[in-house]
């Protein structure tokens, strides 16, 4: 705790003013003036690099938050629990650099409350002011990275036009110089902190860097960087160079040619990382818990950006869907005439779409929940599996940069579009027709996009152990094949097709229930279970 020199009160960094004020006689101090740093060897030889907080640690979780002060902590960041925090005193190293907060707590909630204005069928704790008010301000670390590239630019670049029957396409050659220079790019430095979310909080403003001083975290908490630049330096490289290539394709010498990608983008650029600053970044942080799940709300401290995980209640979605299902069938009934195989195959169609839409969500909870999408966490958990995810990003990398890849990407794009074209040029011409003689067809397309979808589900379902329940899929099944039948019988009676219709529509509710259980889960994290010194946020 820093103590006032005029009546030892508690002093703290206020945003409005940016300075440190105090609590008593509400006298304002510079930041600084309490950076008691000293060179004296014979004191410390670790002062220069360190400063002495309070750390506080869940005895739930295992998470960590860090403070300056020393007042206890009665809730915890990461997994929501109420709990009194157990504190000890310890030394941690200096960052370099802090992006103080700019935005105050109540900036905060109005951003929030902003936010939740549009989230209609959020469940109501998360609109309530006590659990609004939770939000604690946390200094994450960060590093930020500096990067050049200087050198002798040749890239091949082609231009194609049109001459009677055939396609002539001319290759340059594209030279020059290149002096481009990319100050902070930022990635976060702490394994609790997941990357979805400092990706989502992004971009910090890195101009409104300052001199580190321990004085900025007085009123607030922080997190220690556990987690190697190393982790990173791939990603930010790769990052500087698609904005170099972006920006080389808007030069106005090189707009009227197709630049082609080199095989190894950073080696043309001459891409190089030529520092690494630490840094930390303010946060407004905030977590709800429910069962055996948590989220979190997250605000950007510089710039007030929200990223928030947001649950869905689904007796909220499901009567709000309802109320807007009635009128839109009265309209429907009311002025157009729908024949029953164009209503079935209506039905089958959305039937494959939630079949999609459910495997989508079990791809990604599977992602989240095994941390596939964060590199920081993966290092301190499994090392090994981190450096294979490296190792595919790049592979992918050069995939895409290759002219096979690019060609396959071609083929399979011309196909998809070729399916959904013939898709809708079926539709309107079995319309104009007056009949759906096209219907096999497009079943035929259905069958085979739900195969591929509940194949792919299929195959991801195993590593998903704690949430088998298949009504995605079983009934969407059902629905599907009982269509397909019907439209291959072609009975005269229209009892078949409306039976099948309202049995698909009746597969595609069931499935939606799931899709909104799977949200849910995929709109919150697992408890996290720490084993690490020094961190804070979340699995």
């Amino acid at each position: 705790m820093i103590s006032c020199p005029s009546c030892g009160g508690n002093v703290k960094f206020d945003i409005p003013s940016q300075k440190l004020t105090c609590d008593s006689c509400r006298q304002s101090y510079d930041p600084y003036a309490f950076d008691h740093k000293t060179s004296d060897a014979e004191e410390n030889t670790t002062v220069e690099n360190d400063y002495e907080v309070t750390v506080f640690t869940c005895p739930q979780c295992g998470g960590e938050i860090l403070s300056t002060d020393n007042a206890a902590a009665g809730f915890c960041s990461f997994c929501g629990a109420s709990t009194i925090l157990y504190s000890r005193i310890s030394h941690e190293r200096r960052p370099n650099y802090i992006i103080p907060f700019k935005k105050s707590k109540e900036d905060c909630k109005q951003a929030y409350a902003s936010l939740m204005k549009h989230a209609i069928f959020a469940p109501k704790e998360l609109k309530d002011p006590k659990y609004i008010d939770s939000f604690r301000g946390i200094y994450m670390p960060y590093w930020a990275f500096y990067i050049t590239q200087k050198g002798p630019l040749a890239l091949h670049g082609e231009e194609s036009h049109r001459s009677g029957d055939y396609i002539i396409t001319n290759h340059y050659n594209l030279t020059g110089d290149i002096d481009s220079y990319y100050k902070g790019l930022s990635y976060d430095a702490s394994s609790s902190f997941a990357d979805s979310i400092s990706e989502a909080l992004a971009p910090y403003d890195v101009k409104g860097m300052k001199a580190f001083t321990p004085a900025y975290l007085s009123g607030f908490y922080a997190d220690t960087a556990d987690v190697a630049p190393s982790v990173y330096q791939s990603s930010a490289e790769n990052t500087a160079d698609t904005q170099t290539m972006e920006k080389l394709d808007k030069l106005s010498s090189f707009s009227s040619y197709k630049i082609k990608q080199p095989p190894s983008v950073t080696n043309a650029l001459h891409t190089k990382t030529e520092h690494v600053d630490s840094a930390m970044f303010p946060v407004w942080f905030m977590s709800y818990r429910k069962n055996a799940r948590v989220a979190y709300v997250t605000v950007n401290g510089q710039t007030g950006k929200v990223a928030a995980d947001i649950p869905v209640d689904p007796v909220k979605y499901l009567f709000a869907s309802l109320l807007l299902a009635v009128p839109i069938f009265a309209v429907i009934a009311m002025f157009f005439t729908i024949l029953p195989t164009y209503l079935l195959t209506i039905a089958g169609a959305l039937a494959v779409c939630t079949t999609i839409i459910y495997t989508a969500e079990v791809s990604a909870i599977i992602k989240r929940d095994t941390h596939a999408d964060d590199l920081g966490r993966l290092y301190k958990t499994d090392p090994g599996r981190m450096q294979n995810v490296l190792l595919n990003q790049e592979a992918r990398k050069k995939k895409k940069s290759s002219m096979l890849s690019r060609t396959m990407d071609k083929i399979i794009s011309g196909f998809v579009i070729m399916i959904c074209v013939g898709y809708l040029l079926s539709a309107v011409l079995a319309a104009a027709a007056g009949s759906f003689r096209f219907t096999p067809i497009l079943w035929i397309v259905i069958v085979i996009a739900l195969a591929i979808s509940v194949g792919v589900g299929i195959s991801k379902r195993k590593h998903l152990p704690e949430y088998q329940s298949v009504l995605g899929y079983l009934f969407n099944i059902a629905a599907v094949l009982t269509g397909a039948v019907i439209t291959l019988l072609n009975p005269v009676s229209d009892i078949y097709y409306y039976g099948g219709t309202v049995a698909a529509m009746a597969a595609v509710a069931i499935s939606f229930v799931d899709i909104i259980r799977y949200h849910n889960i995929l709109s919150t994290r697992k408890l996290p279970q720490f084993d690490k010194s020094g961190g804070d946020d979340r699995a």
